[in-house]
């Protein structure tokens, strides 16, 4: 039996224009009422998902940056796995390549991140991958921003270290996701699907594809798999 679930937000419980569903909430709200712990996982700061926790409904415990902050409930204390030291080298490489095009990256709310950096998807990812090449840094597209992240960070290393701290395994989890960056906690949870707006990389990795996307598809997923899914 499955005894939590871990979802990605931009894109699994929104829909293609970032706007929360409402269907998915509730679906969220009611595996809460039910005593199911429910996981917010995203490339968003932690202020940001200490918000959306609150508005979900859920008890407060998410991923936030990519893998590189997790906290577990409200009271719980921030943990930082991500080296944001490496990020900034990496920015400052990326921010001179690109100053001398007379370009200044547009950056997400770097005073609010302890791990990863993010900025617009302005200029051409895999030119930021090349001029990094030789740092140890991780470029990640999500959709909706560019991410500098540590190596060896990911939602699946947090789903790791937060399923240890939460006294469970990986293997408790029931994971949804859309996204890339999604593919390593979907590949550690005990159950990993993704639903149909997906990359075709994460649909590759999923062990189920829902037939619908967005908000749809992740109430269709949770539906499909209620009957796995217990309180602890």
């Amino acid at each position: 039996m499955l005894k939590a679930l871990l979802t990605d937000v931009d894109g699994t419980i929104t829909d293609s224009t970032r706007r929360i569903d409402t269907g998915a909430i509730e679906c969220i709200r009611s595996l809460v009422d039910d005593g199911i712990e429910v996981v917010l996982a995203s490339g968003n700061t932690s202020c940001f998902m200490d918000a959306l926790c609150k508005m979900a409904g859920t008890k407060g415990t998410f991923i936030a940056e990519n893998g590189g902050v997790y906290r577990i409930g409200y009271t719980g204390t921030l943990r930082i796995t991500g080296d944001q030291g490496v990020c900034r080298i990496a920015l400052e490489t990326v921010q001179a390549h690109y100053r001398k095009k007379g370009i200044e990256l547009d950056l997400y709310n770097p005073t609010y991140r302890y791990a990863d950096l993010a900025f617009a998807r302005t200029v051409p990812v895999e030119e930021v991958r090349q001029v990094l090449s030789s740092q140890p840094v991780q470029v990640i597209d999500t959709g909706y921003a560019i991410h500098l992240q540590s190596e060896g960070i990911s939602k699946g290393t947090a789903l790791v270290a937060l399923a240890r701290d939460m006294g469970l395994s990986p293997k408790d989890f029931f994971a949804i996701g859309d996204g890339t960056n999604d593919i390593e906690m979907l590949k550690w949870a005990g159950k990993g699907v993704t639903i149909a707006n997906a990359h075709p990389s994460t649909k590759a990795a999923a062990s189920d594809v829902m037939g619908e996307g967005y908000g749809n598809g992740f109430v269709q997923a949770v539906k499909k798999y209620l009957p796995y899914l217990r309180a602890r």
